[in-house]
């Protein structure tokens, strides 16, 4: 029955207290994004409009609401390192997440030290028990139905090396529960968690 939904047009508010949209699009994963500025000055940044769009070669992107120091490093940069976000750098992810000034070096303001890439300048957060180096394929600006151009854009990197911690691959196989990813999951604040009981198995068919 058409009275069981709540019904909006995003265009005209969705009449709820906090707006819906990313807390039924989740939990995401979180792009937890290192980069250096052109002079060597690290960033640090989570964004949760983050995920994977292709296998060969692994493309990962993340969308930023305003051009911000992030977008602008990969920018002029041409590179970035992308970090995996566990139970255990919760809180000093969202540390990362303050809006600060440009000379901010958000490592040292969550209390992280840093890990060097091998085919990137900017850093790994130690810790962090996967990381994908990234070289810039492109950054586009979205735009709406309409083809207006909006203050979001999208930036995507060819992963080029990765590093796993060894204790999360059994019999060649990442175990992704062990890691305790921590996703997005909307709201004002709200997270979830993946935990090994949380997993389940089914094959595709054929």
């Amino acid at each position: 029955m058409a009275d069981d939904y709540h019904y909006y047009e995003p265009s005209q508010g969705h009449g709820l207290t906090h707006d819906p949209f990313n807390a039924i699009v989740g939990p995401r994963p979180i792009g937890w994004i290192s980069t250096r500025d052109e002079t060597g000055r690290r960033n640090l940044a989570p964004y949760s409009f983050f995920n994977a769009f292709c296998y060969r070669p692994p493309i990962i992107g993340f969308a930023s609401n305003g051009w911000k120091d992030t977008v602008g490093n990969i920018a002029k940069t041409g590179e970035f390192v992308w970090n995996l976000v566990v139970d255990s750098l919760a809180e000093k992810m969202n540390a990362t997440s303050a809006a600060v000034s440009r000379d901010t070096d958000e490592f040292d303001l969550a209390g992280l030290s840093g890990l060097p890439g091998r085919r990137v300048r900017p850093d790994r957060v130690a810790g962090s028990p996967v990381h994908f180096e990234c070289r810039l394929c492109e950054i586009l600006q979205l735009k709406d139905a309409a083809q207006r151009p909006v203050e979001t854009w999208m930036t995507f990197g060819e992963v080029v090396a990765v590093h796993i911690d060894r204790s999360l691959l059994v019999e060649g196989i990442y175990q992704t529960a062990a890691a305790r990813p921590v996703l997005r999951a909307g709201g004002r604040g709200d997270y979830a968690l993946i935990q090994p009981e949380a997993m389940f198995f089914m094959m595709r068919p054929g």
